[in-house]
């Protein structure tokens, strides 16, 4: 009877062996890597097998067939980046491949900042159809199924999902107008987020210094979440101050997170303003507390000193009431520009002044203009314009304003660098490159973005890791892969790991570098050799392929609602 016990164990490694040769070919093999998994791990080397868009095996695959095998001796083989806050939501309808992103790695993005590509009802899709002209669009879709069809019919380069804004919501339920929601009309804005979950989105998020934003109460911004965490969603925000009101926004931050009991991600974490410089220490142990009480806190950063907003956000909240239009009329009424004027040379914890978080009208430069007769003030300061006006500068600034039909968008150098690299060494703290999608040819090429948009990636490579040693590569990769996919919720992205999608990045590491500057921020970085979305190249030995092979990532609650 011994005799006969090792017959089941030999005809069982017969049957694997025979069955695993019976295995189709893979699509293709990766060899000779240094694999960085994206946990954090210390590299290893092994090949990958790639199968109908997914890791099928992670080995020695030397003997096994393979209809392709890609020789990445000398690189780093690596998952592909995630973006925390991408805002690509319409210019991958202008250009679904999305250079600036797929040559920084990235091959996943979260979009939606406050305001969202849906639902698009009353004046949300009124103001909808104003912003998209500029970039020759039109929307004709109403709702986030709609939406995403879209993006799916046409095919797009990279996977991509998105939040429901709380800015749009209240749109079409309140408009543009200063005042409280009514119990009736709460009830209406949670019907709309309720229903935007069940379409597929990651959850809710705040974008809360952009008016008609801060008009919305926390019990509203609470009452929103709650529809999040019932699908399970998370609440991402843009906090309400960034600057001298940052302890408040932290208070309100939390508080959401403990009454709506919803995990919530701090979008591109700064402290903003020359006053504010050296708090981002006390800022990062007010999370850490929030984290040890159970709050599920985490936080991304770009990693730039400056940041890049609508010229808008430097108008005070109370002239914004009653939307754009309201706000030229004021801008071009003498009187109320006076006060205008004199509210932005106070300082206040009770909206983000960035006019008082800049060393001088230096620190502001002109990015993208949407009045083609402005174009040329692109990459400008405004003192520089100022000075070449014979004019104000504050006056200067509204004057731009006020012939961009307030659209105008602009970098803000208002950031410490001790502060910044304090904020991208934590351990829960992600990357997001909070710039749209962009080309360096077509109309994207036109405009003139900050920086972060072709580089943020890279340059974190460059100089955090390369440089000045403070992030190892393993650290920095996780950063870029597997902690925003548990930040999001994607159990199958995020790692390089059997069973999961095939989202990799492969790259020289002494070599990858951003190319991007203020002055010329149009430049595609460089060094990625290889970049697979869903198992097919979007970049090929260093030149992009045009494939779309990208999905729409939707959230939890659309899964859900299929299975009921």
């Amino acid at each position: 009877m011994r005799l006969n016990r090792p017959f089941p164990t030999i005809v069982a490694i017969l049957f694997i062996t025979t069955s695993f040769a019976r295995e189709r070919p893979f699509d293709l093999v990766i060899t000779n890597g240094h694999i960085i998994d994206g946990s954090g791990a210390p590299w290893y080397s092994a090949d990958i097998g790639l199968r109908d868009g997914h890791i099928a095996a992670i080995g020695n695959l030397g003997a096994l067939p393979s209809q392709k095998t890609l020789d990445a001796h000398g690189r780093v083989v690596a998952p592909g980046f995630i973006d925390m806050l991408g805002q690509s939501e319409f210019t991958i309808l202008v250009d679904p491949r999305l250079p600036s992103k797929i040559y920084q790695g990235i091959t996943t993005e979260f979009t939606g900042e406050g305001g969202s590509p849906a639902p698009t009802v009353g004046i949300a899709a009124k103001d909808l159809r104003t912003d998209l002209a500029h970039l020759g669009l039109k929307p004709d879709w109403v709702d986030f199924s709609g939406y995403f069809k879209r993006l799916e019919q046409q095919g797009i380069g990279i996977n991509l999902g998105s939040y429901v804004g709380a800015t749009t919501i209240r749109k079409i339920v309140i408009g543009n107008s200063n005042r409280a929601a009514t119990s009736a009309e709460l009830g209406d804005m949670r019907v709309l987020v309720r229903k935007a979950m069940r379409e597929g989105a990651r959850g809710v998020s705040s974008s809360l210094e952009y008016a008609p934003a801060p008009y919305a109460s926390t019990e509203e911004l609470i009452a929103l979440a709650q529809e999040a965490a019932a699908a399970g969603g998370i609440y991402a925000t843009h906090m309400r101050s960034e600057g001298d009101g940052m302890d408040a926004a932290l208070e309100e931050t939390f508080r959401i997170a403990r009454e709506a009991k919803i995990p919530v991600e701090i979008w591109h974490l700064k402290v903003g303003g020359k006053i504010n410089w050296g708090r981002m220490p006390s800022v990062i142990e007010k999370i850490n507390v929030a984290r040890a009480q159970g709050l599920d806190i985490a936080a991304d950063t770009y990693a730039y000193t400056a940041w890049f907003n609508e010229m808008s956000a430097f108008v005070p909240p109370w002239a914004h009431d009653g939307g754009k239009a309201k706000l030229l009329e004021r801008l071009n009424d003498p009187q109320t520009r006076a006060r205008i004027k004199a509210d932005m040379l106070e300082p206040s914890s009770q909206w983000d002044n960035e006019w008082h978080e800049v060393a001088g009208p230096e620190g502001i430069l002109v990015g993208v203009v949407h009045n083609p007769a402005l174009r040329a003030l692109q990459g400008q300061t405004i003192r520089e314009i100022a000075e070449a006006r014979h004019a104000d500068p504050m006056d200067t600034l509204l004057d731009i304003l006020a012939a961009d039909d307030a659209s105008s968008e602009c970098a803000v150098f208002g950031m410490d660098e001790a502060d910044v690299a304090l904020a991208l060494v934590q351990p829960w703290t992600s990357i997001n490159n909070d710039s749209s999608g962009a080309s360096t040819e077509g109309i994207l090429g036109s405009f003139h973005p900050h920086p972060r948009a072709f580089g943020t990636f890279p340059r974190i490579l460059r100089k955090y890791v390369r440089e000045t040693h403070q992030l190892s590569l393993e650290e920095a990769i996780r950063k870029f892969t597997s902690l925003p996919a548990s930040r999001m919720r994607l159990t199958d992205r995020g790692l390089l790991k059997t069973g999961l999608w095939a989202d990799i990045v492969i790259f020289d590491p002494d070599m990858v570098t951003d190319r991007a500057t203020y002055a010329d921020p149009n430049q595609l970085s460089t060094g990625m050799d290889w970049v697979l979305v869903n198992g097919q190249a979007v970049i090929a030995d260093g030149q992009m392929t045009n494939a779309r092979p990208g999905h729409v990532l939707r959230g939890p609650g659309y899964r859900a609602r299929q299975l009921h």
